[in-house]
């Protein structure tokens, strides 16, 4: 199946994520410690916990603190508590954003959010206004060199829904969530190594934006990603990187 060109606008976002990795181990344990609770501290039963713990493994963060955070959750210690809520809205040209959030403070938080949205040129939306333009899905994503028939040989077998193979040479790898972690084992234990490998929000309708759209589009997704209280955003903007 053929998909929109998504390479150009990864490796833009991988690059500006690097650009702020001092806020990522915060997020990172704010999501260790919601999962623990939630899920006990055992990662042979707790698949979000797993997750969790394999980015904070990828953002290079210490045993020894991962360790910690897990025992401080589930432990009798305590903590701040951390609730977790979604914002939906409008950026520019009518892309639809997701805002997801882990607040101990949500009046606070959702200030935050909408202050935001309007001042650089969104519109806060009430729930489900855009929600149901996105999946809920575990994806994976592979450089353009990749051998895509072997991608799809071992990513079918193990159960993945859908291979789409991106007008730039990218190919993306879709399954249902429970399936995410056996299609992630069984590519990498091919030999496959995907350069994107989460649970996300999928885009089901991208839209694309150039030029000033595209610069203000970009300054909105920033300044909402630097609210210290905003742990993911999804969005179906394609955004032209020669225009930033």
């Amino acid at each position: 199946m053929s998909g929109h060109s998504k390479w150009a606008n990864i490796q833009h976002r991988k690059g500006r994520q690097d650009e702020k990795r001092g806020k990522i181990w915060t997020r990172i344990i704010r999501e260790i410690t919601v999962a623990a609770r939630a899920g006990g501290g055992d990662l042979g039963t707790n698949p979000r916990l797993r997750l969790a713990v394999d980015r904070a493994k990828a953002a290079n963060m210490p045993a020894d603190r991962i360790k910690y955070n897990i025992d401080k959750a589930t432990g009798n210690a305590e903590g701040i508590s951390y609730e977790e809520i979604r914002y939906e809205g409008y950026g520019i040209g009518g892309a639809a954003i997701l805002v997801d959030t882990m607040t101990d403070n949500k009046v606070r938080t959702v200030a935050e959010v909408r202050h935001a949205f309007a001042k650089y040129g969104g519109n806060m939306g009430a729930e489900g206004s855009v929600a149901f333009q996105f999946r809920h899905c575990g994806q994976l994503i592979f450089a353009p060199d990749t051998n895509e028939e072997k991608v799809m040989e071992v990513a079918l077998e193990a159960g993945a829904e859908d291979v789409i193979s991106d007008d730039d040479g990218a190919i993306e790898v879709l399954t249902a969530y429970p399936d995410f972690e056996a299609v992630k084992n069984a590519l990498q234990a091919a030999g496959l190594k995907p350069e994107v490998a989460d649970v996300t929000m999928r885009a089901e309708n991208p839209i694309e934006l150039t030029g000033d759209e595209a610069v203000r589009m970009q300054r909105l997704l920033d300044v909402l990603e630097e609210l210290d209280d905003v742990q993911a955003i999804y969005h179906n903007a394609e955004i032209d990187s020669e225009a930033l």
